[in-house]
C-alpha cells in the first residue's frame, strides 16, 4: 500500500473508519467479484492502491445510509 495514497484519499474521506470500509469494500470486488478498474495506470498496482486512486480521482463515491429515528 502507498502511503501517499493513503494520505490523498483520507483528505477525501475524512473518516477513517469509513475510508477503511469504501477500500475494503472496493478490493473484494476487485479481486473476487471480477470487476474492472475505473482509472487507468501506467504501473501494475496492489489492489489496494487501486481503490485509494479511484478515491482520489473522484470516480469511486459512498453514500451513508440514511438513520430511521426510534418509534
Amino acid at each position: 500500500m502507498r502511503e501517499d495514497y493513503l494520505k490523498q484519499a483520507s483528505k477525501v474521506i475524512k473518516d477513517p473508519n469509513i475510508l477503511i470500509n469504501v477500500v475494503s469494500h472496493r478490493v473484494h470486488q476487485l479481486q473476487h467479484e471480477g470487476m474492472t478498474p475505473l482509472i487507468d495506470s501506467l504501473e501494475k498496482l496492489e489492489p489496494e492502491d487501486i481503490a485509494f486512486r479511484e478515491i482520489i480521482e473522484g470516480k469511486l463515491t459512498y453514500e451513508l445510509p440514511e438513520t430511521q429515528p426510534n418509534a
